[in-house]
């Protein structure tokens, strides 16, 4: 079986700056897989978790999840995409045999979760090498390379004539915030929106509450230049948490009421209680924003029953990729989603380093791979 490079940034011990190595990887997809070449890859914060130690990620590993390329090879019986495809990859590949997949929550995928989650593919081996050392794909993906090699189910194909670049954010970031609101939540017209946190999952989350019709979307961050890029997709209101009292604020705008949704875009146990209070009585709180291994949060049981309120996740938006992320697309063509403003920072793969050290000054919203 032949071979090709593959210049990746990979990920070694945590706390360790990522490695650019050559690897190699097959030319020759399995029976259901594509080799996709990378155009583009968002540098994620899901990724700084696994950089910084805050997940327990095995080494070595390519780094990266959130990407978009182009179809180079086909598996035989890959019936569903051909060379020279657009696609987005998928960090939960669909087994589309599972009960999560044929009940349309492919995003639990049974299958996906005892091997992608893993870093490994549905036969639980990976596919990039260094020599004779095995190299694990971030979440069966490891877009911080120059070529992936992924389960079909994984790269969902797209029109041509949209910038890769941009749609490599909807692998990520922008399905996850819009998918919170539209498919976990189910936002109705008319609904008042809490946002905590103005990074990239947090922008779109507002993003999915003006496309739901929400009348007062608040959005809260501690950064000045984040709140106002939450005007810029959509909030109404902007509150610095630094500044004010968030809860006390909240009832303000809502004239005493509480929210009636509440999404954490953040990933801290305060912020998680925050959101939790400061929904209405009846009203729905949900959990978007990934915490570090081991963290665990304080509700009184009590106000949950006695009020209602609801404490909910929501993974990957609750999305079906196939369909939502052609539809994201079409609205972002159409004028409807903003995808542009979320590249803050067009880099190499070489720069990826620095990306990080900015994204842990809270600087930007999306340093974005361009290969």
């Amino acid at each position: 079986m032949s071979t090709i490079p593959v210049k990746a940034a990979v990920f070694v011990a945590p706390n360790a700056p990522l490695e650019i190595r050559e690897l190699q990887i097959s030319d020759q997809p399995g029976p259901h897989e594509v080799l996709v070449k990378i155009a583009a890859s968002g540098v994620c914060h899901s990724d700084l978790h696994a950089l910084d130690g805050d997940w327990d990620t095995p080494a070595p590993l390519v780094l990266g999840h959130e990407g978009a390329g182009v179809v180079l090879a086909v598996g035989s019986e890959v019936t569903e995409l051909s060379v020279d495809d657009h696609v987005i990859l998928s960090w939960t590949p669909s087994c589309q045999k599972c009960e999560f997949c044929v009940s349309g929550t492919p995003v639990l995928c049974q299958l996906a979760n005892e091997t992608a989650y893993q870093h490994v593919f549905f036969d639980g081996k990976p596919r990039l090498s260094d020599g004779a050392e095995a190299v694990k794909s971030f979440l069966a993906v490891g877009s911080f390379g120059e070529y992936a090699m992924v389960p079909a189910s994984a790269a969902i194909r797209i029109r041509k004539d949209a910038p890769l670049a941009q749609a490599a954010l909807v692998g990520c970031a922008v399905t996850t915030g819009i998918g919170a609101v539209t498919n976990t939540a189910g936002v109705e017209p008319g609904s008042t929106v809490l946002v905590v946190g103005c990074g990239g999952v947090g922008l779109n989350v507002v993003q999915g509450a003006r496309l739901a019709g929400a009348k007062q979307i608040i959005v809260a961050d501690v950064s000045d230049e984040k709140l106002e890029l939450g005007r810029t997709f959509g909030a109404t209101h902007v509150i610095n948490s630094r500044e004010v009292d968030l809860l006390e604020t909240v009832r303000e705008l809502t004239g005493g009421r509480g929210v009636d949704y509440a999404f954490e875009a953040i990933g801290l146990p305060f912020t998680i209680e925050a959101c939790y209070e400061a929904v209405r009585r009846g009203g729905t709180a949900v959990v978007v924003g990934q915490v570090a291994d081991g963290v665990k949060i304080s509700i009184d049981p009590f106000v949950m029953s006695d009020q209602e309120k609801k404490l909910i996740g929501s993974n990957y938006g609750s999305s079906r990729q196939s369909i939502d992320f052609p539809k994201i697309i079409d609205l972002y063509m159409e004028g409807l989603v903003d995808l542009d403003s979320m590249v803050t920072d067009r880099i190499t793969l070489d720069g990826v380093n620095d990306a990080f050290a900015e994204m842990r000054k809270g600087r930007g919203i999306r340093s974005v791979i361009e290969y």
